[in-house]
């Protein structure tokens, strides 16, 4: 196979990808245009793209005549119409589990910093406060972790806070069979709610799940309770959320997604100490995104050398187009 191929990268991608496919593919980074829409604009003129974050909606896909393939860098692929890529035969794969690591670690990492109120000590010592009774925490030990879903990144969750003495219990229907022996299994979201301190997300954003954490869910948490999110925004109703937090109805949250990206000053959460922020990090560290890029390289090889990646998500949509 000699044709070369056209590949759009997103900004800021691990060279250890692009390169693994250099033989083949000449890549430009969308960090060369002047915008993420202005690279959208020129979509026509590649084979294949590797996304993060951009919006590869209709419009986009109906544009890009020549695209057989969107490699997600990552799992999440709520920024991808996979219908319309598949009317038009484009194979869409993600490298689903290789962040799951990372993403679990900044889990714990946000339960942490919440009932210990890291983000307020840390800000009050920067202005020159030494109260320490005003930031006593609480630990972790004994208290009841729920998951929300039981794909890679719960199950290694769960094992980091199983390793700190807490106690798991899950709920997901689709994978009710894949929680193994030890993790307690509950019947409906609100009681995962109802029997857990704190509750961790790790589903995906679908019809079924958007706006599935909401006023009853966070009323069963109770006033101590704690909801961490680095999933998807959408899972969680919102304004719900700022409710429950303006009643006391529980005792914060650490948010990594939001609905909007990014969070905005004047959003409500900004404003409350109880709420650890972070901007979509969880997935991001330097071993994390090195094995997305290659991972995603690789299904871009696979698809040039006429096959379908494991990890394709319209396979039954695209079957037999490939050539």
């Amino acid at each position: 196979m000699t044709d070369s191929w056209q590949v759009l990268l997103p900004p800021d991608i691990d060279p250890s990808g692009p390169q693994s496919i250099a033989d083949f593919a000449e890549c430009t980074g969308m960090d060369e245009y002047d915008s993420v829409d202005a690279a959208l604009d020129d979509i026509d003129r590649y084979d294949a793209v590797i996304v993060r974050v951009a919006p590869l909606d209709a419009d986009v896909i109906e544009r890009a005549d020549r695209l057989k393939v969107i490699a997600k860098h990552g799992s999440g692929l709520d920024n991808v119409d996979i219908d319309a890529a598949s009317e038009r035969d484009i194979v869409v794969c993600n490298t689903p589990g290789v962040n799951a690591r990372s993403v679990a670690e900044h889990s714990i990492a946000l339960l942490f910093g919440v009932q210990r109120n890291l983000h307020t000590a840390d800000r009050h010592v920067r202005d020159g406060g030494w109260n320490r009774d005003a930031y006593r925490g609480r630990e972790l030990i004994g208290d009841t972790l729920g998951l929300m879903g039981y794909g890679s990144i719960a199950k290694e969750t769960a094992q980091l806070a199983e390793g700190i003495g807490l106690n798991i219990i899950a709920y997901d229907p689709h994978h009710d069979e894949s929680i193994r022996d030890g993790v307690v299994r509950v019947k409906t979201l609100t009681e995962l709610f109802e029997r857990s301190d704190a509750v961790s997300l790790h589903v995906p954003l679908v019809a079924g799940t958007r706006g599935a954490v909401s006023t009853e869910q966070l009323n069963a948490l109770g006033e101590t309770g704690v909801l961490i999110n680095t999933a998807r925004g959408g899972v969680i109703d919102e304004d719900a959320l700022v409710d429950a937090l303006n009643r006391d109805a529980i005792g914060g949250a650490g948010l990594d997604t939001f609905e909007n990206e990014p969070l905005g000053e004047d959003h409500p959460l900004v404003e409350d100490d109880r709420v650890l922020l972070t901007p979509h990090i969880g997935g991001v560290t330097v071993d994390a995104l090195k094995r997305m890029s290659q991972g995603a390289a690789d299904n871009i090889r696979t698809v040039y050398e006429g096959d379908i990646p494991e990890s394709t998500v319209n396979r039954e949509a695209i079957e037999g187009a490939v050539q």
